[in-house]
């Protein structure tokens, strides 16, 4: 066995040991095997929820766009996702208070709790396992090919060990296995992504120096709109547009809503989320950047593997395998959290499975493990365009029925039922690609025609039977604070100051200097709006 493989596979038996330990525990009830007893003190809330979005899309889909697109594709990522944050409180705040009240488990039990329509849930779980397949698949497409690029185990070969192993401590120790394990995840995943950027860096003839070779030769690449007019406006602003809606309704983040200890755990999360997306983010695109300067010449489909071809080029034997766990660990602390959530949702809305019958819920993790392999058999083009258009544009949708179920009165199972159909529909109008609106993100029209049914089907509908007990009323004081937040929205959309030459600092466009300082005033903003919110 070679020390490159040994490397791994040491990585991945402490996954399995961390599964063993809270193999008991976990069997206790559905509580502690899917929600770790609701009880995620700050950090663990942080790290889990942080690990659990970071995927392989982070580490490997960023990077491949930053070769492909440049630095104009950081902006969208880095604050995009912070300001998603603010979703967290929106929406998450309220599914934890609802699910300790009322005992959620799932998703879609809110969806049920609210409408009070057994149709309309399924259909909200349908819809959240059908379309996170795909990202599932991703996982191990990643794992797969970086495996693949390192090491040299067979592509397939590569995604079915990760795959066998998450199910595996999964299966064993449950939630409480994933929690233990993104923290270790998390931590492996920000110090290895660190150092292996030092070494690119260095190793490719320093930062300065690179950024600047990278930009007489193609500077297309520190632009706005980036390489090839990538990141237009109208797709620039829709990606800022989605991660608000899509992030959130993700079934696996949705589910740590109900798994924080309290509301100041999940506050803690919302105020450090923009700093960790404003470093992190820029550290994988900044990778694919530079990897312009190594290898010029990759096809599109190549370019999602240029973090580990670089590990290979600079980092030596030993240490690129080492490194490359950072990056096997993001995608792993996402796809045992989805497969986790989803086999919650399998067993508990459709299957109906009991208490005792635990080696059902195993068969359903491991069938949902199998269909991501499926999926995996053969891989997409890019990361990006594969995920943009089905998992992220599906989830999306469900969106309008969660928050118009939480805040308004009116919000009713037709509106809810109308607005999936509709806007699933259009999602797969797109993807099939029977429509197409040419430089702008398909998001914005799928959510505004989402939107739109919703509110007219529930204005014009009424049901009788809905749960309006549970409907929060939203605080003035907390709406004094939609100024401020639009303000910084509309800070991060920065248009006029595009199509400029720009100015280069210490190797960078300044335009990323201030999007560094747009994401620190971003997490501070959060922290002075709960201070301002809790005391008024």
């Amino acid at each position: 066995m070679n020390a490159q493989l040994l490397i791994l596979l040491s990585y991945l038996l402490l996954t399995l040991f961390i599964g063993l330990i809270f193999s008991k525990k976990s069997k206790k009830n559905k509580v502690e095997f899917f929600l770790a007893g609701r009880n995620l003190t700050k950090p663990l809330l942080f790290f889990t929820m942080a690990a659990t979005n970071f995927s392989a899309f982070t580490i490997f889909g960023f990077s491949g766009a930053g070769y492909r697109i440049g630095y104009a594709f950081y902006p969208v990522m880095g604050f995009g996702t912070g300001f998603m944050a603010l979703s967290f409180h929106i929406i998450g705040s309220k599914i934890l208070v609802l699910s300790k009240k009322r005992n959620y488990i799932t998703p879609s039990d809110f969806v049920y709790d609210r409408y009070n329509s057994l149709f309309l849930k399924r259909l909200f779980s349908a819809v959240m396992v059908i379309f996170t397949l795909p990202y599932i698949a991703i996982q191990a497409i990643a794992s797969g090919k970086s495996i693949n690029s390192l090491i040299g185990i067979p592509y397939y070969y590569g995604a079915v060990l990760v795959t066998v192993f998450i199910i595996a401590y999964v299966s064993m120790g449950g939630l409480r296995s994933i929690v233990w394990t993104d923290f270790i995840q998390g931590i492996m995943m920000v110090a290895f992504t660190l150092t292996a950027f030092i070494i690119i860096a260095h190793k490719s003839g320093g930062f300065v120096a690179t950024h600047n070779k990278i930009n007489m030769a193609i500077p297309s690449l520190f632009s706005r709109p980036g390489n090839n007019n990538a990141m237009g406006f109208g797709v620039w602003f829709g990606y800022m547009f989605l991660w608000f809606f899509a992030d959130p309704m993700f079934p696996q983040l949705f589910q740590r809503f109900m798994m924080a200890k309290d509301e100041k755990s999940l506050k803690t999360t919302i105020v450090l989320y923009p700093i960790i997306t404003t470093f992190l983010f820029f550290l994988t695109v900044s990778i694919g950047v530079m990897g312009r300067l190594t290898f010029p010449l990759l096809t599109p489909d190549k370019t999602d593997a240029i973090f580990p071809m670089l590990l290979g080029q600079y980092a030596g034997t030993f240490l690129s395998t080492l490194l490359l766990t950072g990056s096997i660990a993001a995608l792993m602390s996402t796809m045992d959290s989805q497969l986790l959530t989803l086999t919650s949702m399998i067993t508990t809305d459709f299957f109906k499975i009991k208490k005792n019958e635990i080696l059902k819920e195993k068969l359903t993790l491991i069938g949902l493990g199998v269909l991501g392999l499926i999926i995996a058999i053969k891989p997409p083009q890019t990361i990006l365009d594969f995920v943009s258009k089905t998992t992220f544009n599906g989830l999306s949708v469900l969106a309008p029925a969660v928050i118009g179920g939480l805040y308004w009165k009116k919000a009713n199972k037709y509106g809810a039922v109308s607005s999936i159909i509709v806007g699933e529909g259009l999602v797969l109008a797109y993807y099939f690609k029977f429509i197409s609106t040419p430089g702008i993100h398909s998001i914005v029209p799928i959510m505004i025609a989402t939107g739109v049914v919703f509110v007219l089907a529930s204005f014009f509908t009424t049901s009788r039977k809905e749960n309006t007990g549970i409907v929060f009323q939203i605080k003035k004081t907390s709406l004094q604070w939609a100024p401020v937040f639009l303000t910084l929205f509309i800070l991060g959309n920065d248009f006029w100051a595009w199509g400029r030459k720009p100015v280069i600092v210490a190797g960078l466009p300044i335009w990323i200097w201030y999007y560094f300082g747009l994401g620190i005033l971003l997490s501070i903003t959060f922290k002075l709006f709960f201070k301002y919110t809790e005391t008024h």
